[in-house]
């Protein structure tokens, strides 16, 4: 996620320059063809112009829905925040006489590596995402650290090697860790360490935590409807091949202006349209590790710190680094 105020002018250019460059080069061919051939090229502009009405309504609606993947994920995040910090505080605060501190240290420990367990999860790439060759995101080099470690490097340090090694022939990593969670709340409360109303809440707070693991899956594996992302490209495509033509018409019949103008106005729109139609496209998969992306590393390692200092232990990790204006 870009953390600065704004993308600078140059840094938005770069991102998007291939729609620039062919639209500039769209246009020439264009304009050179009008200039060598006496084939009329120029199309009236008002049938384009209703094209391009429609197809800014349509990419209005993809971005819409596209945020809302964005913002409904980091609303889980959020949530996940506030349930680790109510977890870490409902067993902590458990009477000391009752349960051996070590057993209260176990269960953070182990809710710690949920969360790093699902973090990982969602930065796996899928067919439909970017999929961008994470060892090219430069703009982040803390994260091709991390993404190359793997999960298991990262949540052996909260669990013991019996459970570590269970987990590894499993394909719901962090499902299972609450489910051990559980069983061992169960256990506790069968050692009279916790009561059946204490019991009862700390579940709740585990359900609350598969709810919030659920809604990330959903938005990881259920993709952005592609008839919709695809619809947006193929029509932003039809309506940017028929500007330099609606353009050409205008400017060849004024007198005031040249038809070599045709060149940089078709350039600036078709930039403009293929960039509102990219601005979606990136928004659409929150959890893939882009550049604007949730930065749930940075997420999970706040929580990491919290749960860790309400522990008072000693060796707590520092917050990720804000890396080129990212935070991954």
């Amino acid at each position: 996620m870009y953390v600065k105020r704004y993308y600078s002018f140059w840094m938005t250019v770069r991102w998007s320059k291939l729609s620039l460059i062919y639209g500039i080069l769209y246009s020439v061919v264009i304009i050179v063809l009008y200039e060598v051939t006496s084939i009329p090229f120029s199309l009236p502009w008002q049938p384009i112009s209703v094209i391009g009405v429609a197809v800014a309504f349509f990419l209005g609606f993809k971005n819409n829905s596209s945020y809302d993947r964005t913002w409904e994920a980091r609303k889980i995040w959020g949530a996940i925040v506030n349930d680790s910090r109510t977890f870490a505080t409902a067993v902590l605060s458990l009477p000391s006489q009752n349960m051996p501190a070590e057993d209260k240290k176990k269960l953070i420990y182990r809710h710690l590596a949920w969360l790093l367990a699902l973090k990982h999860v969602m930065r796996k790439e899928k067919t439909w995402e970017h999929n961008l060759p994470v060892n090219k995101l430069n703009f982040i080099p803390g994260f091709i650290k991390e993404y190359n470690d793997g999960i298991f490097a990262e949540i052996e340090k909260y669990l013991s090697k019996e459970e570590l090694g269970s987990l590894k022939k499993l394909s719901n990593i962090p499902s299972q860790l609450l489910k051990n969670q559980s069983l061992e709340i169960g256990s506790l409360n069968e050692k009279a360490y916790i009561s059946d109303y204490k019991q009862v809440r700390l579940h709740e707070l585990i359900g609350q935590l598969y709810t919030n693991q659920g809604m990330s899956e959903r938005i990881k594996n259920f993709p952005f409807p592609r008839q919709y992302a695809s619809t947006g490209l193929w029509i932003t495509y039809i309506f940017c091949a028929l500007i330099p033509f609606g353009l050409l018409d205008i400017f060849a019949q004024s007198s005031a202006l040249h038809y070599w103008l045709t060149i940089p106005f078709s350039a600036i729109i078709i930039w403009t349209f293929f960039v509102v139609d990219r601005i979606g496209d990136y928004s659409e998969n929150p959890f893939e590790g882009g550049y604007n992306d949730v930065p749930i590393s940075s997420i999970a390692r706040a929580i990491e710190i919290d749960l860790l200092e309400m522990l008072e232990e000693e060796n707590i990790p520092a917050p990720y680094a804000v890396e080129n204006g990212f935070l991954m």
